[in-house]
């Protein structure tokens, strides 16, 4: 595939659909299919979160407060310094979601800003969840002053999104296929269902490649169009998501006791599957799913300690990077008030 000249000529904005344009009978009957059916998806995410928790429940009777606590204290301080670490590389990561997406939209705002949006809308919306009101609240606060639409804003959201996912697809695979023997140990699979769903999400990322990059693509979501990025800035977005999932399995790996005897690469698969479960319940942060999941792979570790990584790991890379953004975002309105008041723009 060529690359370069596949992405050369990208337009620099989602086009706007006519408002007035006729609605095909098609396109109105597909549209009625998908809200008969939207309650589906509603359903499946508040069962799945509802097990979750009982067998979260269920997990954690034989462990004390006690027991919780002396696994919480037992933290080295090399361990925390090392969680922060890939805490900062993760997030960091993450403000490329905005870069690679403003990129692609052609829209030229200052990194600090770009940092600043990301940063925030990520640290806010993965504590409180509903990322849609949350983060599209925050970035829409931050961007709007640079000029951007409301349509702009949201493409943007969307590019970042392709960017996440593309990063889960290729961690999953490959750390799929590279350890499934082990991975059916654990997760009480065959070595081949591994293989075949390792096999499986690589082709979708390969796929959507290969899509991308035959000709210039779009989809179309309400009443504007937004135009895929190409081979070149999909690679990157793929590099950069693959760096943000590493980095953030990596603050919850540095995090447990020593006796884990599995291999970062098969812990990576088992933190990929823990975190697309939690997307799937809808729950803040996978709230509850994340754990349990967690907590039945690595059944054979004490439950009391893993149980306390698993909290440390909520606070290093939830809690402490949520309340960094409220103070961000309160330090940033207190110097734009200060700045309209001198009669900067």
């Amino acid at each position: 595939m060529n690359v370069h000249d596949q992405h050369r000529g990208t337009r620099d904005h989602a086009e706007t659909a006519a408002p007035d344009a006729p609605i095909p009978a098609d396109a109105t009957a597909s549209k009625g299919r998908r809200s008969r059916y939207a309650w589906l998806g509603t359903a499946a995410s508040i069962i799945l979160f509802a097990v979750s928790l009982g067998v979260l429940w269920k997990l954690v009777q034989t462990v004390t407060w006690a027991d919780l606590r002396k696994a919480f204290v037992e933290a080295s301080s090399d361990q925390l310094g090392l969680a922060f670490l890939f805490v900062f590389v993760s997030y960091l990561f993450l403000t490329g979601y905005d870069a690679l997406a403003l990129r692609q939209l052609r829209i030229k705002v200052p990194y600090r800003i770009t940092a600043l949006a990301s940063f925030t809308s990520y640290a806010v919306s993965f504590t409180l969840g509903f990322p849609l009101l949350t983060a599209g609240t925050i970035r829409y606060w931050i961007y709007a002053r640079q000029g951007l639409t409301a349509a702009k804003i949201a493409a943007l959201t969307v590019i970042a999104g392709f960017t996440f996912w593309l990063g889960m697809g290729v961690v999953l695979g490959l750390s799929l296929i590279i350890e499934a023997s082990q991975l059916a140990g654990l997760a009480f699979t065959s070595i081949r269902i591994n293989q075949g769903v390792g096999l499986f999400a690589l082709a979708l990322v390969l796929g959507y490649l290969g899509w991308v990059s035959a000709k210039r693509r779009h989809v179309t979501i309400r009443q504007w169009r937004l135009e895929l990025p190409g081979a070149s800035v999909s690679l990157g977005q793929m590099v950069v998501g693959i760096g943000d999932v590493c980095a953030a399995a990596a603050v919850l790996y540095v995090l447990m006791p020593a006796g884990l005897s599995i291999g970062f690469t098969t812990f990576l698969a088992i933190y990929v599957l823990a975190a697309m479960l939690g997307i799937a319940s809808n729950a803040p942060g996978g709230l509850g799913v994340f754990e349990a999941t967690i907590l039945l792979a690595l059944s054979s570790l004490p439950r009391e300690q893993v149980l306390g990584s698993l909290l440390l790991f909520r606070i290093c890379y939830y809690v402490v990077p949520f309340v960094t953004a409220l103070a961000m975002l309160g330090a940033y309105e207190i110097v734009k008030r200060a700045g309209r008041a001198r009669g900067e723009p």
